[in-house]
C-alpha cells in the first residue's frame, strides 16, 4: 500500500514503523477480500436455517441475526481479528507520531506565511458523547491533549485514518493513485461536492461550513471545488484543529478553523450557502444530532443546501447486511452507530424543519474508472460503505 500523501505536517514513518503499518494494512485487506465475505456463507448455510428451525420464522432484523451469528465460531474468529487489527493499527501509528511529536508541534505553530485562520476556545466543555469514548478505538479519542500546543490526536487521525479507511477497499486499495485526495476521508468531501452539483446545479456557493472537520482532510476538496468561497471548518477538539490548520497552511488552503460545537455555533442566521459534514452523525448522540440538524437549517440562507456523508443507514439493507454493517456499534467503540442507522434521513431532516420534497438520500459506489456514482438508497441491498443525505432550504 502506498504511503499517505506526504505534505509537510504528515508524520513520516521510519523503516520499522512502515513495515508494521504495511503488515497490518495488508492483513486488513486480506480480511476484507477473503474472510469477511465468508460470514455471509456461514449465515446462509448454517445460521439462517438453524434460526428458522428454532423460531419458525425468518430473521427479520439485524438484532435477530446478531443473536444467532455471535455464537458462530467463524464469526467470532473474524470479529476478534478485526478488533485486534484496529488496536494494532492505532498502536503502530501512535508510536510513529509520538516519536515526532515535538517536531510536529513546532511545525504547527503559525509562521509568517499564514493562510486561513485558527480560533480555539480553551473553556469549551467537551460533550460527554465524545469525551467519554475513544471513538473507533483511537487512543484518547479526538480531543485528548497530552501537552501544551498538542497536535497528537490530529496527526494520529491524519496518518492513521489513511491506513484505517483505505484497506476497506480490499485489494483495490493498491490501485489508488498517489495524490492529495488518496484517502476515503478526502473522498467523502469529493463525493458530497459531486452530488450537490448534480442535484443543485444552480447553487451559488459563497460560504461553506464543515461541521466536525477533525484534521481537515474532508474539508480540503472544497477549496479547489469552490475557489472563491469562504470556507469554515469547526470541531470540538483543539489538537485536531491545531494540526488541521497547520496541515492547511502546508497545502496552501485558506480554511478558517474554529473550536465550536455544531449543536450551537456563533455564526449568524443565514450565513452559509452550503453546510456539510463527513462521518459526524454516527459518532454523535441522537439528542445532539437533532440539535445539529436544526442548527444547519438556522445557518443556511434561503436556497442553501445541507449535505452529509456517513456510513449507511439500515433502511434498504437485508437483515444480514444490516448486522454486518453494525459491527462497529458493538466492537469498535461506536455506540451511536446503530442509533443513527435505525432512523431515516427524511425523518431526521423533516424533524429539523426541512421540506420532505427537498430531501435527498443516496448510496455511493465507485465505477471501474474510480468515479463516484450515486444510487437511490434501498433499491438493492449492498454495503457500499457510504450514504449521502441532505436537503435544501
Amino acid at each position: 500500500m502506498k504511503e499517505p500523501y506526504p505534505h509537510a505536517m504528515m508524520p513520516r514513518a521510519n523503516h520499522d514503523e512502515r513495515a508494521r503499518e504495511q503488515i497490518t494494512a495488508s492483513f486488513k485487506i486480506h480480511m476484507e477480500d477473503h474472510v469477511y465475505p465468508v460470514n455471509g456463507e456461514v449465515f446462509e448455510r448454517r445460521t439462517r436455517p438453524a434460526f428458522l428451525r428454532q423460531n419458525k420464522r425468518e430473521p427479520e432484523t439485524r438484532h435477530d441475526v446478531r443473536k444467532a451469528m455471535t455464537s458462530e465460531p467463524f464469526y467470532q474468529m473474524w470479529s476478534a481479528i478485526a478488533r485486534t487489527l484496529q488496536e494494532q493499527l492505532w498502536d503502530n501509528v501512535g508510536e510513529c507520531v509520538q516519536r515526532q511529536l515535538p517536531e510536529l508541534i513546532e511545525k504547527a505553530k503559525v509562521g509568517n506565511r499564514k493562510v486561513g485562520s485558527l480560533m480555539l476556545n480553551p473553556g469549551m466543555e467537551i460533550p460527554r458523547y465524545n469525551a467519554d469514548i475513544d471513538i473507533h478505538c483511537m487512543p484518547g479519542g479526538y480531543h485528548t491533549e497530552l501537552c501544551e500546543d498538542d497536535v497528537f490526536a490530529g496527526a494520529l487521525y491524519d496518518r492513521g485514518g489513511y491506513f484505517y479507511a483505505l484497506p476497506l477497499m480490499g485489494a483495490k486499495a493498491h490501485e489508488v493513485a498517489q495524490g492529495k485526495n488518496d484517502s476515503l476521508i478526502s473522498r467523502a468531501g469529493m463525493n458530497v461536492i459531486a452530488f450537490v452539483r448534480q442535484e443543485w446545479p444552480d447553487l451559488k456557493v459563497k460560504r461553506i461550513l464543515d461541521i466536525g472537520c477533525t484534521a481537515g482532510a474532508s474539508t480540503s476538496p472544497y477549496v479547489a471545488a469552490f475557489p472563491d468561497a469562504e470556507i469554515h471548518a469547526i470541531d470540538i477538539a483543539a489538537p485536531q484543529l491545531r494540526y488541521g490548520h497547520a496541515r492547511a497552511q502546508a497545502l496552501d488552503l485558506p480554511i478558517h478553523f474554529s473550536q465550536q460545537n455544531g449543536e450551537r455555533t456563533n455564526f449568524p442566521d443565514g450565513y452559509f450557502d452550503l453546510v456539510v459534514s463527513h462521518g459526524l452523525f454516527h459518532e454523535t448522540s441522537a439528542k445532539a444530532a437533532r440539535a445539529i440538524f436544526k442548527e444547519t437549517r438556522r445557518l443556511l440562507k434561503p436556497g442553501g443546501v445541507t449535505m452529509h456523508s456517513d456510513p449507511q443507514f439500515s433502511d434498504g439493507l437485508t437483515p444480514h447486511d444490516s448486522f454486518m454493517n453494525d459491527w462497529d456499534t458493538h466492537y469498535n467503540n461506536e455506540p451511536f452507530w446503530g442509533t443513527l442507522h435505525d432512523r431515516s434521513p427524511a425523518a431526521w431532516l423533516t424533524e429539523a424543519g426541512y421540506d420532505r420534497s427537498s430531501v435527498r438520500s443516496v448510496w455511493t459506489k465507485r465505477n471501474p474508472r474510480g468515479i463516484a456514482e450515486f444510487v437511490p438508497a434501498g433499491i438493492e441491498s449492498r454495503i457500499t460503505g457510504a450514504q449521502l443525505f441532505g436537503a435544501g432550504k
